[in-house]
């Protein structure tokens, strides 16, 4: 190639007779401008589980609004309630979290208890406390390892869905179902434990502590996940309080409370557990709590163990029976696995109830 095949290089004073007079706007050097932009995060395919859609405003890459859309997965849940006796409602409930089936339905068992005052034997309510809290442990694992991953980092999952599993078939083995149990009955239980159940929960149990110890440097100790965790989105107790939060949530702002053990119900006045609370409020705090409330579940649950009597698992005369709801009205919270759940339930005198509402 000769000297003169080469192209003259590009000099800036062409640009500037280029878009001289073709309405092309020259910005000075530091002085970019910019507008904000609205952009939708969401909403996935209506089938998708716990579907949020977020109109958040950007000013660049800061997001200066951001505003929740809810709603996507309603299905009228109180209304069809209206039209199942107990134990078909029991099927709804089960289904309203799919982390938290357990949960969901032993609120609803209780609700109808209290409201039909049905005495529920020992052995039964030390079951369900341990199968509560069994739930409240593969709920926490599912998130202790889809939290990290929204900040880049993919291992952790793959470690907490191994722990979950082991939790997950202990289970399976006393209901038959690994997500929505159906184990809870107006009374008591479906079933009881099957043969070998407490000897494999025992060892569960030392797995689960021994590899929650190395959540602690996998991913509370990840200097990245802190960096990037720590002062972000923080909630002042008060404002976390004038919004209803509960569970991990206010937990983590520094308010401990936890139905569990503000009001006990099944066996919870029984146990010794703490109520882990943080000091910031923000998203580094939420996740600690929870790794730390599956600590304190991993205790109840050993003293479930140590402390089941034997006896009936169920009150005798209530299996296949359709309960008459009383007259009356009641109001349930528990403890699940992301905060309170609460069950007010209206009775007529019917198999249906009146009224459902949850929280």
């Amino acid at each position: 190639m000769s000297d003169t095949d080469v192209r003259p290089a590009f000099q800036s004073s062409d640009l500037m007779n280029m878009v001289r007079g073709g309405g092309v706007d020259i910005v000075p050097a530091g002085e970019f401008a910019t507008e904000e932009m609205i952009l939708n995060i969401g909403p996935q395919h209506p089938s998708t589980h716990g579907v949020l859609r977020i109109v958040v405003e950007l000013d660049g890459e800061v997001i200066t609004r951001a505003e929740p859309v809810i709603g996507y997965m309603h299905r009228g849940a109180e209304k069809l309630a209206e039209f199942r006796d107990a134990r078909q409602t029991l099927v709804l409930m089960n289904r309203h979290d799919w982390l938290s089936a357990f949960n969901n339905e032993l609120g609803w068992t209780i609700a109808v208890e209290r409201l039909a005052e049905i005495e529920v034997p020992d052995r039964a309510q030390w079951i369900r406390t341990m199968f509560a809290e069994l739930n409240r442990i593969m709920n926490h694992l599912v998130f202790m390892g889809s939290y990290p991953l929204e900040l880049g980092a993919m291992t952790p999952i793959f470690y907490s869905f191994r722990e979950r599993e082991m939790v997950q078939d202990l289970v399976e083995s006393a209901t038959g179902a690994r997500m929505h149990h159906s184990f809870a009955r107006v009374g008591g239980l479906k079933d009881d434990l099957p043969r070998g159940f407490l000897k494999r929960a025992g060892e569960v149990l030392a797995a689960l502590r021994r590899l929650l110890k190395e959540y602690d440097q996998l991913i509370m100790g990840n200097e990245i996940v802190f960096k990037r965790c720590r002062d972000v989105g923080p909630i002042h107790p008060n404002i976390a309080i004038a919004y209803g939060c509960s569970g991990p949530t206010l937990q983590s702002t520094g308010v401990a409370m936890d139905p569990r053990k503000d009001t006990p119900y099944e066996k919870y006045g029984e146990v010794e557990f703490e109520v882990p609370v943080g000091e910031h409020g923000d998203s580094y705090d939420r996740l600690w709590v929870l790794v730390q409330r599956v600590r304190q579940s991993c205790d109840i649950v050993e003293q479930c163990l140590d402390r089941l009597p034997p006896g009936p698992y169920r009150t005798s005369g209530l299996l296949n029976k359709a309960i008459k709801i009383p007259e009356g009205e009641i109001y349930i919270r528990t403890e699940n696995p992301l905060g309170v759940q609460g069950y007010y339930v209206v009775g007529n005198g019917k198999k249906e109830p009146y009224r459902l509402k949850m929280r």
